[in-house]
């Protein structure tokens, strides 16, 4: 009789538990830091000059600027070069409710919004079927077009713009506090809503979309409505840091609100500090606030220098000086990663 020997079950051990980490020190740190200079914004009025909340309301602005184009290109793959067009018809539609339609000019900021959405809209129906260079092209195109029929439009006073008389019916007080407050919102909702929503499942999906997007497509993330979502909401947040721009300028032109400056700003802030990040925006604000103050009067030299940092980033450090930092040093002040850690309680 054949005896059949069954060989004991080899023991395993359970595979380890783990948990996800999602927040970091250092993100810990800066969400403090972030409330307290969202405060200090707020109070800006209560101890700062005149000349200094106009500063900060163009440094605020010029990061929600470039924050807004880094989601189109450091995200959703869409080059944009006119964001301008958004930044003018806001400015413009806020001019028009507060100056001529009577409405409270700060109610007027936040109504604004819906004319670069319905911009955005429109524009999209014709620029999602260009790719690459001629979707960037389209954008300037569509800037371009605002600009001259603004310049033709007598309703808004044609080339010669408009004025924000309505302002002089409240104290320098009363217009730098509401400043202060449209501009510690515009960070909180444009800055905090972008970390957002990179934390979110469709913060993975724009991750995906920018790596692959054929790859993105084929594990069932819905590329087009996610760029056109994307596009949109860009345009909404470049609309309201041009509504608060022109109303600490008091006055709107054709010529300014739909100055090609303001890609060639955001272009340079991103590719500087650091594109598909909130840090590199935050760190290329900063360097290009200071620069224009401190080397704005070179003028065409200063421009040279400007432009020749951009390609140089472009060409040798891509990930601009806020990956160059975390090659030094892993400590992200907005993370979005999930890292896997062995839970050992």
């Amino acid at each position: 009789m054949t005896q059949t020997l069954v060989a004991p079950l080899a023991e395993t051990s359970a595979p380890p538990a783990v948990r996800v980490q999602r927040q970091t020190t250092s993100g810990i740190v800066a969400m403090a830091l972030g409330v307290v200079a969202l405060l200090v914004i707020a109070s800006l009025p209560a101890w700062a000059s005149q000349g200094m909340i106009r500063d900060a309301v163009e440094l605020c602005c010029y990061i929600v600027v470039a924050q807004m184009w880094n989601l189109l290109a450091g995200y959703a793959g869409l080059v944009s070069v006119g964001p301008q067009a958004f930044l003018g018809i806001a400015a413009y539609a806020m001019f028009v409710m507060a100056q001529l339609w009577g409405i409270n000019p700060f109610a007027a900021v936040v109504l604004a919004m819906v004319a670069p959405a319905l911009l955005a809209v429109c524009a999209y129906g014709l620029l999602h079927r260009l790719d690459g260079p001629y979707f960037a092209i389209g954008t300037w195109v569509v800037a371009e077009v605002m600009r001259l029929a603004t310049s033709i439009f007598d309703y808004v006073n044609a080339g010669a713009g408009i004025s924000l008389r309505v302002m002089g019916g409240f104290s320098p007080a009363e217009r730098n506090i509401g400043l202060s407050l449209l501009c510690a919102l515009m960070l909180l909702v444009t800055i905090g809503g972008s970390y957002l929503l990179l934390r979110s499942r469709y913060g993975l999906a724009l991750i995906a979309m920018r790596d692959n997007p054929v790859a993105a497509k084929s594990q069932g993330v819905n590329v087009g409505r996610l760029r056109f979502l994307i596009w949109v909401a860009a345009a909404v947040g470049t609309g309201l840091a041009g509504a608060i721009y022109f109303m600490a300028q008091l006055r709107v032109t054709p010529t300014a609100a739909y100055d090609p400056k303001w890609a060639s700003i955001a272009i340079f802030i991103v590719m500087v500090g650091g594109l598909g990040s909130i840090e590199g925006v935050l760190i290329g604000a900063l360097i290009y606030f200071f620069a224009d103050r401190w080397f704005a009067q070179f003028g065409a030299t200063y421009l040279v220098v400007l432009g020749l940092l951009t390609l140089f980033m472009a060409l040798f450090a891509r990930g601009g000086v806020w990956g160059l930092i975390c090659k030094v040093v892993d400590a992200p002040w907005f993370p979005t990663r999930r890292v896997l850690l062995e839970d050992r309680r």
